[in-house]
């Protein structure tokens, strides 16, 4: 497994208190985000995300996109959230590493900032396919901390 901490700057990285980390699933790759709140976690696995194609610390955030999802739960918003993310990064050829989530309701409202994919730079890994309805979970865990998680085709 690979584990990270978030570099953005972001609530999550200044308050320390949220992380990501990618996990194992046959051929296709895993994706976790935690945080204080769901938005973190989301806002983390968002960043996982990224780390599946390339190291976010070598994504610039010079374009924002805002991003706009609608769900009837937390866990179908999350599938939304990654596909909406993975659109953008397939159509406009840009990688993100910022990112600002607010969740109200059944309704996702995001910044995400990025760069346009820089191939020497960036030296990108994979293409990430979608997100899929496997592994998919948003829950707050006993410590209160929230984890938002599903696995990529990658």
């Amino acid at each position: 497994m690979t584990e990270g901490r978030a570099r953005s700057a972001g609530p999550a990285a200044a308050g320390g208190v949220g992380d990501w980390e990618h996990f194992a699933h046959g051929a296709d790759i895993g994706v976790r985000g935690r945080g204080a709140t769901a938005a973190q976690a989301f806002e983390q696995a968002a960043l996982a995300l990224t780390a599946v194609v390339t190291d976010p610390s070598r994504v610039r955030a010079v374009v924002a996109v805002p991003i706009c999802c609608r769900a009837p739960d937390l866990e179908l918003l999350l599938y939304e959230w990654l596909n909406s993310l993975v659109f953008h990064m397939a159509t406009q050829r840009v990688l993100f590493a910022e990112f600002d989530v607010r969740i109200t309701g059944g309704e996702l409202e995001a910044q995400a900032r990025g760069e346009p994919v820089d191939v020497a730079r960036h030296a990108p890994a994979v293409e990430v396919k979608g997100a899929t309805l496997t592994e998919l979970a948003v829950r707050q865990d006993e410590d209160g901390r929230w984890r938002a998680q599903c696995v990529l085709d990658v």
